[in-house]
C-alpha cells in the first residue's frame, strides 16, 4: 500500500509546488509589472481547482506515511531521530503555510490592488519557499531523516 500512497503524494507535490513555482517565476512577475492584481486572480481562479485537492491529497497522504514511519505521534513534537527531525519539519512547514495561506485569504485577496500587489507578492514567495522546503525534506527521508 505504501508505494501507492507514496506515488499520490509524489503527484500531488508535483502539482502544489510546480504550480507555486510557475506563479512565483512567471505570473507573479507579469502582474507586478503590469501593477495588475487581476493576471494573479486569473491564475488563482484556474489553479486552485486543481491545487487544493493536491494540497489535501498531500496532507492526508503525508499523515498516512508519518504514521507508518513514526508510529507515535508524540515523536512527531519530541524528534529523537532523523525520521522523527524530517516529519517534525513538514508538520512546521504544513503550519506556516496554512497560517500563510489564511492570511492571504481572509485579509490580502479581498482587497487586492495594484497598491497591495507587493504584499500578495511576499505571501506567494513564501509559500512558494516553503513548498520547495516540503520537497527538499521529503527527499531526507530516503536517507533517513535530517
Amino acid at each position: 500500500m505504501y508505494p501507492y500512497i507514496f506515488s499520490l503524494h509524489l503527484l500531488a507535490a508535483t502539482v502544489w509546488t510546480g504550480g507555486h513555482l510557475v506563479l512565483a517565476l512567471t505570473v507573479l512577475p507579469r502582474a507586478l509589472r503590469r501593477r495588475n492584481p487581476q493576471v494573479l486572480l486569473d491564475f488563482e481562479q484556474g489553479y486552485e481547482k486543481l491545487g487544493m485537492p493536491a494540497l489535501a491529497l498531500q496532507v492526508a497522504s503525508g499523515l498516512w506515511m508519518a504514521l507508518q514511519l513514526v508510529p507515535d505521534w508524540g515523536h512527531w513534537l519530541r524528534p529523537e531521530t532523523g525520521l522523527e527531525r524530517a516529519v517534525a519539519l513538514k508538520l512546521a512547514l504544513l503550519a506556516s503555510t496554512a497560517l500563510i495561506a489564511a492570511h492571504a485569504r481572509l485579509r490580502v485577496i479581498p482587497t487586492l490592488s495594484a497598491r497591495t500587489l507587493p504584499l500578495m507578492a511576499w505571501h506567494v514567495a513564501a509559500v512558494t519557499l516553503l513548498s520547495v522546503g516540503f520537497v527538499l525534506t521529503g527527499i531526507s527521508f530516503r536517507y533517513g531523516g535530517l
